[in-house]
């Protein structure tokens, strides 16, 4: 009998990615000039570089600026995005069309938006506090955790934080496409998350290749709640959204699928089962769509207890900004200089990546230029990045995801808003560009 779990053979996913690898890694081909062809060895020295391809003209041109976000924005037909770029200059922001799709209320700086995969950033710093707390260490195997785990004594802690335990993704699973175009308000338990992705075979042994699989954060949510004896809520609200002032950024619970206001609706085109295959949609939906006759269905109040450590956060552009600094600037001593300088370092190229895409510590990074994360989950995408070397911060985020020819809207305004900061080449990324066949959308 064929398993559930898998559809056509093929374990598949592409609406639910929550910021696939791929997604994540897309920046890497653009912002260099690179092309999804290249495919260069893992680095084996990571961490911060400057290079002259890598040096932004400041001060900074607003208007080419804002002009390229505004007009990247309409030609990939979102109803609303909003853009932040701080150098050390100040902030040039932008905003572009309606929180609704043909409503008249036009986004705002101030609208709360659904992060996705942002927060796994935030689950990968709270391991590492624990870790300089003494409360575990990353060589821990995971077994000594959760003895449940297949292989538990060889993966490590690191191995779950920098995606190569082997660990099969449970977003991959057509069950999970399944249940949420069915039941979109379904309240799930991080259990049951990790259930689907255990049940399924690795696709490699530890630490020998690397994969992206929101179980492995699931898993390190799970964990910290173990280890902490509170709420993963209440950890992300003690440890990181207070101390660094984030009032707008929240993790809601698992029965909570609103938004505080104000917000901006999230649209994706058709549904997660009916674009298992790709993200692109096929030729006559397409036409449709471009000829405004096809339209996206609004995925906003999708419960998103279904991506719980690995997906669910919420937050706005402002808070996102400072949350990325302190990522990958080391402002607001969440980490101690020691660990912060590790992570930093565990930054390491991913197989068959272009353009110095690199990944670790719950942290990734997007060519050489910038550090962070992107986020993607029906109805939104994010881009949050920081460069260290030339202390500038670009965030994006739009409230349609993914485009209606398969690209992450957001990553592709940042990439081309990179092109315009920095003078490099771009070229249009797709999900999955800079990314091997080990990836998954």
């Amino acid at each position: 009998m064929p398993n559930p779990l898998i559809e056509h053979g093929r374990p598949r996913l592409r609406a639910l990615r929550i910021a696939s690898a791929g997604a994540v890694l897309a920046l890497a081909a653009v912002a260099t000039g690179c092309t999804s062809s290249a495919q260069p060895a893992p680095s084996s020295t990571p961490g911060p570089t400057s290079t002259a391809a890598a040096t932004p003209a400041l001060p900074a041109d607003a208007a080419a600026l804002t002009a390229t976000f505004q007009n990247a924005a309409k030609s990939l037909m979102v109803p609303g995005a909003a853009m932040l770029i701080r150098t050390p200059d100040g902030d040039i922001t932008a905003t572009y069309g309606t929180t609704e799709l043909g409503g008249t209320t036009p986004v705002s700086l101030d609208d709360h938006i659904r992060v996705g995969s942002n927060t796994k950033t935030w689950t990968g710093t709270v391991i590492l506090q624990l870790a300089q707390e003494g409360r575990l260490a990353l060589t821990d195997p995971v077994s000594k955790y959760r003895p449940d785990v297949p292989n538990g004594d060889n993966i490590t802690i690191e191995e779950l934080l920098n995606m190569r335990s082997g660990l099969f993704n449970y977003t991959e699973t057509y069950q999970l496409n399944h249940d949420l175009d069915v039941d979109p308000g379904k309240v799930w338990n991080p259990e049951e998350l990790v259930a689907m992705g255990l049940a399924l075979p690795p696709y490699f042994a530890p630490g020998t290749g690397f994969h992206y699989s929101n179980t492995n954060t699931v898993l390190l949510g799970l964990i910290a709640q173990q280890l902490d004896g509170k709420p993963l809520q209440q950890i992300f609200q003690d440890r990181l959204f207070t101390p660094l002032g984030l009032t707008n950024t929240s993790f809601p619970a698992s029965d909570d699928a609103s938004i505080p206001a104000p917000y901006s609706n999230g649209y994706m085109y058709t549904d997660n089962v009916q674009t298992l295959a790709t993200a692109t949609l096929p030729a006559d939906l397409l036409a449709q769509a471009q000829a405004g006759t096809l339209l996206p269905n609004d995925f906003t109040a999708t419960n998103p207890s279904w991506a719980w450590s690995a997906g669910a956060g919420i937050s706005t552009i402002g808070d996102l900004a400072t949350w990325v600094e302190a990522l990958g600037g080391g402002t607001g001593d969440l980490l101690n200089a020691d660990m912060q300088q590790q992570r930093m370092q565990s930054v390491i190229g991913v197989p068959n990546s272009a353009g110095g895409a690199g990944y670790g510590w719950g942290i990734a990074r997007m060519g050489p230029i910038f550090y962070g994360h992107t986020g993607e989950l029906p109805g939104y995408n994010s881009y949050m990045g920081y460069d260290p070397v030339n202390k500038v911060t670009m965030v994006v985020w739009t409230n349609l995801a993914p485009s209606a020819d398969g690209r992450p809207p957001a990553a592709t305004l940042a990439a081309d808003l990179i092109g315009e900061l920095y003078g490099t080449a771009t070229a249009t990324p797709t999900p999955g560009s800079g990314s091997g066949s080990d990836d998954t959308e």
